[in-house]
């Protein structure tokens, strides 16, 4: 498979289903590879030979980038609009449901939706390339679809101070100390180390403790489908105001 190539692949391994996805535009994800990252993860969740997930991305440099430039200015109307935006939304509504716990590895920056994932996850560990960045609001926009996701990791606070400070990176040592990542290493190689030790310690417990305790830590979540689908209906709609688009002008 070419490196520049986007894709979602996925291997199981002795129980582990690690899950990975790539775009050559810095992993900036477009629909079809949101719709297949979320899939996947259903199918995981739902394969009886996966006892742990592990969520990461391919290249050194980038984690996430959000969501593709590209479909983001070439959006028409608010149908179109809330489509796009839903792609994250389903992709965090998937990990939610999947009844195993999900490693997230997180090897480089992470910007906008990459975000959202990160903290969709539930247990998260990265380097000290990992900075943060919720750049949403810069676009005329807001994190509304991964608002809930991020604010539920790292808290009100947290995530009001990133989302106004929307052109500023967080270090991944601040992102740790919230919440939102667990370890950071000096290292990809430390951090494949430890994500592949925890990976093969979790597919050792009992899968239906596993499943409850998935649901206790994520009650509260029962009305995400709705809610994600209407903050994916405001974004669409902020997408098409004048501000917006004036803005998204710089990226053509």
């Amino acid at each position: 498979m070419s490196e520049q190539q986007p894709y979602v692949k996925h291997t199981i391994e002795k129980g582990i289903a690690t899950i990975e996805f790539f775009h050559p535009a810095h992993n900036s994800l477009p629909g079809d590879i949101l719709a297949k990252l979320a899939n996947t993860i259903t199918e995981m969740g739902q394969n009886d030979e996966v006892l742990v997930l592990v969520v990461k991305s391919g290249g050194d440099r980038t984690f996430c980038a959000g969501a593709s430039f590209k479909e983001l200015i070439s959006i028409e109307n608010e149908q179109e609009g809330e489509k796009f935006f839903s792609g994250f939304a389903n992709v965090i509504n998937a990990m939610r449901k999947c009844p195993k716990f999900i490693i997230g590895r997180v090897q480089g920056k992470t910007v906008g939706g990459g975000v959202g994932l990160t903290a969709a996850m539930d247990y998260t560990m990265a380097t000290k390339f990992s900075a943060i960045k919720l750049s949403e609001l810069n676009l005329g926009i807001g994190p509304f679809v991964v608002g809930p996701a991020v604010q539920r990791k790292i808290g009100a606070s947290g995530m009001s101070q990133i989302a106004i400070d929307a052109n500023s990176f967080y270090s991944p040592e601040w992102a740790r100390d919230k919440g939102l990542f667990t370890k950071v290493f000096e290292t990809t190689e430390e951090l494949d180390e430890e994500v592949q030790a925890l990976a093969e310690q979790l597919c050792g417990y009992n899968p239906e403790a596993v499943k409850e305790m998935k649901q206790m830590f994520w009650r509260g979540t029962e009305d995400w489908d709705e809610l994600l689908k209407e903050r994916a209906k405001i974004s669409g709609r902020l997408v098409l105001s004048s501000f917006t688009k004036e803005k998204l002008k710089r990226f053509k």
